[in-house]
Order: structure tokens, then sequence, then C-alpha cells
């Protein structure tokens, strides 16, 4: 497998629209990175750049430390795996699997064995013989993933492998591809803009906006630690909550308070004082027992099975909640929640760092 290292990337199209703008990041032997992010932020772009479909403007790829930019696709040795699958409509399963084997000039007999091992391992040996259209979506997308592992490349490059897919397939799928990874030790960069399918198969999560990265970290950091409002608000589902305030002292209490809200806030957030902050609170984080409270104009209840999230008015801010399955409510209710200082999350609210 491979190490792969983007060097200040940059992309610009006509009229200097630019694709990404100066994209630097390690991606290591055998690890597992996912790129995340709104539409037209640059995900595709960047993996297009590395697998050498589109040349860069500035900057340098690196694979196992030798410079890329000026080797063509098919000796980057790399394998891509599409969104539409990209399968040959008038071969069969077998045939498209095989068919970088030929162009590469493997012997028949090691081309035989390579594809019906591969077949095996993802179920589809029994398909070998049917031509894309007699094949369901998860059918083909297997197969689309078939053809690039019997190549055994350096890298692997999905591009939104799943989103054609439904959502009970998206999840066996996901899993499967989780474990492929763990099987086959591969370098694997995945493109998706599911925030569910990156926090779950990635080791490392590059979350990008607008050409350019917001932050790089592990799922668990970037759920916890998020560096900018842009990052918390893209990473839990249902997003996070934020409210836009000042901070002050009010007779020897610490207050976070705008036009709609007034929480009372603990010593912590003294170095604050007279500071406008946006405050970010989790859906997960509310309590009915304990903390500041907020009175909710419940308008919107979405039962879950084992959890009910509530959507309501604090005022003009609409604020989302989990809350008890038991908790009985209905549209027009009052409920008073309860939210930890300690897990409120602070913004600055003119560059939304996180501070």
């Amino acid at each position: 497998m491979a190490e792969l290292q983007l060097s200040n990337i940059t992309k610009i199209y006509d009229k200097k629209i630019y694709g990404v703008k100066n994209i630097s990041f390690n991606i290591q032997d055998k690890e597992f990175a996912v790129l995340v992010g709104p539409s037209g932020c640059g995900k595709t772009t960047i993996l297009r750049l590395i697998a050498g479909l589109e040349q860069v403007t500035d900057g340098e790829i690196f694979i196992d430390g030798q410079c890329v930019n000026g080797v063509s696709p098919k000796d980057r040795d790399i394998a891509m795996v599409f969104q539409n699958y990209a399968l040959y409509p008038h071969m069969s399963v077998y045939d498209n699997m095989a068919f970088g084997l030929r162009m590469r000039n493997y012997p028949k007999r090691e081309i035989q064995a390579k594809v019906i091992e591969t077949a095996e391992i993802l179920g589809i040996k029994d398909l070998l013989q049917r031509k894309p259209r007699q094949l369901s979506g998860g059918q083909r997308q297997r197969v689309a993933v078939g053809r690039a592992i019997v190549r055994q490349p350096k890298i692997f490059l999905f591009d939104e492998p799943l989103s054609n897919l439904d959502a009970k397939l998206r999840v066996q799928m996901r899993v499967e591809i989780a474990r492929l990874h763990k099987r086959f030790k591969t370098t694997v960069v995945y493109v998706t803009h599911d925030q569910i399918e990156a926090m779950t198969l990635g080791e490392k999560i590059l979350i990008l906006s607008e050409g350019e990265i917001q932050q790089v970290a592990t799922p668990t950091d970037l759920y916890r630690y998020p560096h900018n409002k842009f990052v918390a608000g893209f990473i839990g589902s249902p997003p996070m909550n934020f409210i836009k305030g000042l901070i002050r002292k009010e007779n020897q209490s610490i207050q976070f308070s705008n036009a709609d809200v007034q929480l009372n806030l603990g010593e912590i957030f003294e170095r604050f004082i007279n500071r406008e902050v946006i405050i970010g609170i989790r859906p997960a984080d509310f309590s009915l027992k304990h903390g500041a409270e907020i009175k909710l104009l419940v308008d919107v209840i979405e039962p879950m099975g084992n959890e009910v999230y509530v959507y309501g008015r604090l005022g003009k801010i609409m604020l989302s909640a989990r809350i008890p399955e038991d908790l009985q409510l209905k549209s027009g209710d009052s409920l008073i929640l309860k939210i930890s200082p300690q897990k409120l999350y602070v913004f600055d609210a003119k560059t939304e760092e996180t501070i």
C-alpha cells in the first residue's frame, strides 16, 4: 500500500473559480481517511487530482514520497470507485472485473483466480456471467468495488459510492467496506457528504468547506473538540443548536443573554464577560433535571423508537432537543429544558472560531 501527501494543492478553473485552495494533508499507509463536507466544497475535486483525472494548478501530490504531478492516471497505481458505478454495460460481471488486469497483461489463469477470489469475498460469485443491467444497485456497487480490489492498487479512492443506494443497503455496504479495509489493510480515501458514513468509516476525517480544510481529526475529536462553528454544526445529528448573545456579569452572576433567552452560567465563563459570542448546544446534551433553564414551545415531535427529538421555538430561535421516549408531549406544549454550563460550546461571534 502507500502513504499519500498533498502539499499546498490549489485547483483553479476558468475565470478564477477555485476548486480547492491551498490544501495540505497526509494520509498514512493503510489509513482510512474520509473527505466530508457539503456539495461543492471540493471533495471530489481532490479525489480527481489524486487520481490524475485533473491537473493541479499549484502544489504537489506525493505517493510513497514520489511526486506524481506529471504521472498519468494509469501509472499512479490507484483504483477509483465512482458514484454511478461506471461499469461497461456490454460486458459481463466477470469481464468488468477482469478488464483492468487484462489491460496490464496479467496471465489468463491469474486473472481468473483473482476475479473468482474477489467475487467470493463480495458474495457475487453467482453473478459473474450477468450483465450490469441484470443487477440491482447493491450488486452493481459490489462489482465496482470488486473491479478495484482485484488490481490490488496502492490506494483506493471512493467517490460517494453509496449515495445511489437505499438506506438499508447503505448500512450493509458501509459495513462491507469497513470489513474489506480490515481484511486487505489498504490505504483508502473516501468521499461522502454523509456525516454518518464519515464518522463510522473514517480513522481520520477531513472536513471541507468552500475548497478549504476546516479540521482534520479522529471522529471522536471532531465531535468533542470542533475548531469552529461550521465543524460543530456539520458533525452531529440533529445538528448543534446555536444562539448568539452577550456574556455579562449582573448581581455577581455571570449570564448569557439576548432578546429571547437568559442563561445563568458558572465562573468558568468569567473570562468571556462583555464579549459577544455564539453558544452551541448539542440536542443530546439537554437535560430535564439539572442546569440553566430554557423554555421551549414545542412545534414538531419526531419519535425514533428508543428516543424522541423535539423541535421548538425559543422566541425567534429554533431549537432541537433529545428527550426520553416516555415523555408525553404534543405540538403547542411548553417544555422546560436544562443545560449544564460545562456542556456548552462557545464560539467567537465574529470569527466563529471556538474559544
